[in-house]
């Protein structure tokens, strides 16, 4: 199947964004010697959509309109130590220590992200995952009120009546293994936020579990029941409906019929699900099954915009998550004025 259409309409929608933005955004790739994180960079800067800047020296065939800084020779990496060693000093870190940490590229990247010479960081084509979010997290505060990283998938489907015309949020597919019920919570709530920028619609959270609304019993849907009762308590504005199977969730006959009068069943844009096997497993099913396509993989609960691309990833992959991240970052600057 080709692009779904709620992709294409929504990339085409958040590009426009960026243009018209009174500032172009700098987004930093730590990984800036890979030939897709290069071909993709060329595209967004001649697009003028961001500036991207790649980690790594430069490269003879990238194009002219991309920046690269070399860890190794710039004298922001001293800075950068001097940041790293105060904040991790702690922990144990030695200003050695910190030296090497802030001339790896990951660190790097991250560290600029932190003192505003970028305005997000776009990784993870070449490390994995756990190295990307581990020098994410060394640092990048967390939220005020967060006590733990989280992820969301931004995911487009064929069928536009579901989600926002075809998006949906799901979370946590990447990060949290087994959450507790506070952990849901907070993962509920930065995802909503995320929908709420990146949709500018207003957030429908279903809380996802084999149950409807006590049709089982068990630990897992207690902790479900739990984390509800703290989203209403911390963010009361906030429509969100569960326990709710994903029918329930998706589908408005359905969540008519086991959820009479609420607002989300059967409306759901943002997806909360119970742990990291049924997240992972759902997102990839609707993938691979359904022909949804992946937007691009945001990370929460953090103080600056960061996201991840895949080791696997095409330059779309790169280009649309970069996109991504810069309108976050855009929605940040907005909501702080």
């Amino acid at each position: 199947m080709p692009f779904p259409e709620s992709a294409a309409a929504f990339m085409s929608k958040q590009a426009a964004r960026l243009r018209h933005s009174a500032r172009k955004r700098r987004i930093v790739f730590p990984e800036g010697d890979d030939g897709r994180v290069i071909e993709a960079a060329g595209r967004l800067a001649r697009e003028g959509l961001l500036n991207p800047v790649l980690i790594g020296r430069a490269s003879a065939g990238a194009a002219s309109c991309v920046e690269f800084i070399d860890p190794e020779a710039s004298p922001l990496a001293a800075k950068y130590a001097g940041f790293l060693y105060g904040r991790r000093r702690a922990k144990g870190v030695t200003q050695m220590e910190a030296v090497a940490m802030a001339r790896s590229r990951l660190h790097f990247a991250a560290l600029m992200v932190t003192a505003g010479d970028a305005d997000g960081f776009v990784g993870s084509a070449v490390h994995t995952t756990a190295e990307t979010v581990r020098a994410v997290l060394q640092c990048i505060d967390l939220k005020p009120g967060f006590r733990r990283l989280s992820s969301v998938h931004i995911i487009a489907v064929h069928p536009r009546q579901y989600g926002t015309d075809g998006l949906l949020a799901f979370s946590d597919a990447a990060i949290i293994a087994v959450p507790t019920a506070t952990e849901l919570a907070e993962m509920a709530i930065a995802t909503a936020a995320t929908a709420r920028a990146l949709f500018e619609t207003e957030p429908l959270v279903a809380m996802l579990s084999f149950s409807t609304k006590g049709s089982a019993k068990h630990k897992e849907v207690d902790k479900v029941v739990s984390a509800i009762k703290y989203i209403r308590e911390r963010a009361p504005e906030l429509n969100v409906d569960g326990e709710l199977q994903a029918d329930a969730a998706l589908v408005p006959s359905v969540g008519k019929s086991k959820s009479p009068g609420s607002p989300v069943a059967g409306a759901a844009n943002v997806l909360i699900f119970p742990d990291l096997n049924s997240a992972n497993i759902g997102y990839k099913l609707v993938e691979r099954l359904g022909d949804g396509a992946l937007l691009a993989v945001l990370l929460q609960g953090i103080a600056k915009p960061a996201s991840l691309i895949s080791r696997g990833c095409s330059v779309d992959d790169a280009v649309n998550t970069a996109i991504l991240t810069a309108v976050e970052a855009e929605a940040a600057r907005a909501a702080a004025v």
